[in-house]
């Protein structure tokens, strides 16, 4: 248990910083950084080699921060969530209090409330939305765990969590859900 605290208090030390981390999620490992930090979001872009045009989400600890990030979150996201097997990135309209390149041309952002234990910690101790992207240049195949990772990613990042590397389990990307405005539900990917 010692790691893991050190772990999460390391992590959010480096993204205080506007420094870059790679993590365990509720689904597959993750790139992330501040959320609010737009520097810290486009050397996420740079490290994954993608365009700022395609957007990437961000994890929360809990259904009530929802509400800081996104103006007025319709009443079906908070039902969906916790109706959910399985974990769910719903994406909003109206993003708000997030750096702008991580908003979506159309105003929008993705956002998932994660049940994973470190993940939520992470999330809980560094008091804002985290970035949290497949641990992979863009493009190329989504690593199902920490073993799968590319020698490119790992030396590119500021700090790489030590717990769960060794957790052989391949966990499935979340399933992905777009609401826009009057509630309309579109299932992106189950």
């Amino acid at each position: 248990m010692i790691m893991f605290e050190e772990d999460i208090k390391k992590a959010c030390e480096v993204m205080q910083k506007g420094g870059i981390i790679l993590y365990p999620t509720d689904t597959v490992w993750g790139i992330g950084c501040d959320a609010t930090n737009p520097e810290s979001v486009k050397k996420v872009y740079e490290i994954k080699k993608r365009e700022d045009s395609k957007s990437m989400l961000v994890l929360v600890d809990n259904i009530v921060k929802i509400d800081f990030y996104v103006e007025n979150p319709p009443e079906i996201a908070f039902d969906l969530i916790e109706l959910s097997e399985k974990p769910l990135t719903i994406i909003y309209s109206h993003a708000r209090n997030l750096a702008k390149n991580l908003i979506a041309e159309d105003g929008s952002v993705g956002i998932r409330v994660t049940n994973e234990d470190f993940s939520r910690k992470l999330c809980q101790k560094f008091k804002k939305a985290v970035v949290s992207t497949s641990a992979n240049i863009s493009g190329e195949k989504t690593p199902s765990n920490f073993a799968e990772i590319s020698s490119e990613i790992i030396n590119s990042v500021d700090y790489v969590v030590k717990y769960r590397q060794e957790d052989p389990s391949k966990p499935q990307p979340s399933g992905i859900i777009k609401i826009g405005d009057g509630g309309l539900v579109k299932v992106i990917r189950e």
